[in-house]
């Protein structure tokens, strides 16, 4: 199929082409903006050592001239011998220029040809002709950058005869960093473009995981839950993303394979009470007896379908963050009042064991519901003999709610699967008139309070369901 977009629109339209693209600006943004700083610091820094230069001539000047004048010779031929001979040893370096004035006129320099800006006649010149002490300055000249001076007066007998002049131009070493900028901005950007090209291509590997989520996503539908991303070494975003998706798809897949379970569970458990509602209705006759029968029948199983009905209502809602009503139950009160409704399910060995005295916080009418499930289902895998005892225990976080039974206890393999849907224990010699769901919606309440239900049982010794909830529920899980 022909492509829709041109090269370029597919190109721009890349996360890497747009995250090395604003990368790129910004460094490029960056490099624009230091480019005059670094030429400031390097002007400074320029001057800085032109001054030190000049100092250092001017230093050694000074030096001579005090050597000369402990010779103590006066007379005009010995001060021109001095500047001769001092004039004529100094190799200046390039833009270094030293210079002579003797009764006003230019008496000598090395190098010997000046610039313009500092022939006789200039402002410059004029300036050092009189001195009477020594003077330092600097002037901005146009296309020469600037120019450093320092001067140092002539005396002989007591009498000013001149100057001693060392200047400094900068134009020169100015233009060689402005030389330097240029090539530095050139490799800088060179440097970015070949970077970006390089990234780009890098950056394909990096972001491989973002590929395989787009493929991986594009592939989900309900009958295949199993693609993933392949794990990736190492940690970053890319890695938690990889894992994340993952972690997703896993709940996700639990999810549907629970939904679908639960579906065909549901439809099985409801299958049968209508098959036969259905069965009894077809063969109903005339007699008025068989009729009674068959209607006390039907209702029977009505009834059950609608307990099964509200049943699974109750573990839909358990989802919601409005299932549960909070509020603050006096324990003690609220185990009395559940044995008291224990005592009327059936004729056992009824026990209420209680340990200390406190309050907490839990929805009272979906606890006593999980709890009398659990004392309805001891009752019904315990004969009239066997002991059923109802007991708490509080301590300074959480309570304990257990309901013990000496029945014919739960098959190790069974105590797990007990708390689904629809489950029952294998081994039961009786069976319950419910749908298997008691125990799935007690387990529901609990974790709905943030606690967790615990079981322990020995076949033919007995089982014990323990409920334990903290004294006051994680209101940020509560509600999100």
């Amino acid at each position: 199929m022909a492509a829709k977009y041109p090269w370029w629109h597919w190109f721009l339209g890349e996360t890497r082409t747009r995250i090395l693209l604003l990368y790129t600006v910004l460094m490029l943004l960056v490099t624009a903006a230091s480019v005059p700083i670094f030429l400031l610091m390097l002007f400074a820094n320029i001057s800085q050592r032109a001054q030190a230069e000049l100092n250092q001539e001017m230093q050694s000047f000074r030096s001579a001239q005090r050597e000369w004048e402990s010779l103590q010779l006066r007379s005009d031929r010995a001060l021109y011998d001095f500047l001769d001979d001092y004039l004529a040893q100094q190799m200046p370096e390039e833009e270094h220029f030293l210079i002579a004035i003797v009764d006003e006129q230019l008496y000598h320099s090395n190098p010997s040809e000046l610039p313009p800006v500092l022939e006789p006649g200039s402002s410059l010149s004029d300036r050092w002709m009189n001195i009477g002490h020594s003077v330092s300055g600097r002037q901005r000249v146009s296309g020469m950058g600037d120019i450093l001076y320092s001067a140092q007066p002539l005396i002989l007998r007591d009498r000013i005869r001149g100057s001693f002049v060392v200047v400094q131009q900068t134009a020169g070493k100015r233009q060689e960093a402005l030389d330097g900028i240029v090539i530095f901005v050139q490799v800088a950007i060179g440097v970015i473009l070949i970077s970006f090209v390089l990234a780009w291509f890098a950056t394909a590997r990096i972001l491989s995981p973002m590929k395989q989520l787009v493929s991986a996503a594009r592939s989900i539908n309900e009958s295949d839950l199993t693609r993933r991303i392949p794990s990736m070494k190492g940690s970053g975003e890319m890695t938690e993303l990889a894992e994340a998706f993952n972690a997703m798809m896993n709940r996700l897949q639990e999810a549907f394979i629970s939904q679908r379970d639960f579906v065909n569970d549901a439809g099985h458990e409801l299958r049968t009470p209508i098959t036969i509602i259905q069965g009894h209705l077809e063969l109903l006759g005339d007699d008025p007896q068989e009729r009674q029968e068959t209607l006390d029948l039907v209702m029977d199983e009505l009834d059950r379908m609608s307990r099964m009905v509200n049943d699974l209502i109750l573990l839909a809602k358990a989802e919601r963050p409005d299932f549960l009503h909070l509020e603050t139950i006096d324990i003690p009160a609220f185990m009395e009042d559940l044995f008291s409704k224990a005592q009327t399910l059936a004729d056992r060995v009824w026990v209420l064991q209680s340990s200390g005295k406190g309050r907490m916080v839990g929805d009272r009418q979906r606890l006593t519901g999980a709890i009398l499930n659990l004392i309805q289902n001891a009752t019904h895998y315990t004969k009239s003999t066997d002991l059923i005892e109802l007991g708490y225990a509080i301590t300074r976080k959480e309570v304990r709610f257990w309901v013990r039974d000496t029945g014919e206890g739960i098959a190790p393999e069974d105590q797990k699967r007990i708390f689904e849907r629809f489950a029952r224990a294998a081994n039961s010699y009786r069976r319950s008139e419910g749908a298997g769901l008691g125990l799935a919606i007690v387990r529901a309440i609990t974790e709905a309070h943030g606690g967790r239900v615990e079981l322990m049982s020995q076949l033919e010794i007995g089982s014990t369901f323990m409920v334990i909830l903290p004294l006051e529920p994680n209101k940020k899980r509560l509600f999100t």
